[in-house]
């Protein structure tokens, strides 16, 4: 690749940033060397170390500013839904579409944790935890409100998250259904996993769509 000349210091990291994440995601953050990544952006190896102490640092950007993003998308897109079922299909919409967008920092977060060191991993935990308990607090108030009939609401939260970031394992643009149709469909397995009653519709982006019929007990 070309070495890049009269770069701003901006431009390059992002360059820097979205080179190690490609890399990272395609052969593993410990095989990655910082001359690889240099090679990759165009720059000197000592240009790196201008942006990012080591490369640990650099990981633990990446997953940083993954989360930041993350739950501030969360954030405001929770503020437009209000009752505990639309809430919670706007988690499962927001999660799949967020998250089939950026499937190289999912990817890095997913497996990559284990490489981060143990001050950085407690740190991204606990933003992992905090986004994870947005929808806990879903389901408790889903609860609390006697929409949604939950057993174990620790084990359920644990069971919609990994559900719908499985989607990012398999899901591809050719795919018989589109993200979106694929989003409903959870959204219809997310509300009978919770047990959801006398719930037929559910608001998104100001109209309402099907999410299946009423839960029947036997």
């Amino acid at each position: 690749m070309a070495r890049t000349t009269g770069s701003d210091g901006g431009k390059t990291r992002s360059a820097i940033d979205a080179a190690a994440k490609r890399l990272i995601a395609q052969i593993g953050y410990e095989a990655m060397s910082m001359r690889h990544l240099a090679d990759e952006v165009g720059v000197q190896p000592a240009a790196f170390y201008r942006y990012y102490p080591n490369k640990q640092e650099l990981l633990f950007a990446l997953m940083h500013d993954h989360m930041d993003r993350l739950l501030d998308a969360w954030a405001y897109e929770s503020r437009k839904v209000h009752a505990p079922f639309e809430r919670l299909a706007a988690f499962i919409r927001f999660h799949i579409h967020y998250h089939i967008e950026r499937r190289d920092d999912v990817h890095i977060g997913n497996m990559e944790l284990r490489s981060l060191a143990p001050d950085n991993r407690a740190f991204i935990v606990e933003l992992r935890a905090r986004y994870e308990n947005s929808l806990r607090d879903i389901l408790d108030d889903g609860l609390a409100a006697r929409e949604f009939m939950i057993e174990d609401i620790a084990l359920t939260t644990r069971a919609i998250i990994a559900m719908t970031t499985g989607v990012n394992v398999w899901f591809r643009a050719d795919d018989r259904l589109t993200v979106a149709e694929v989003a409903e469909k959870y959204v219809q397995m997310g509300l009978r996993l919770v047990g959801a009653k006398k719930i037929e519709t559910a608001k998104t982006g100001g109209r309402n769509v099907s999410v299946g019929p009423k839960i029947r007990t036997f």
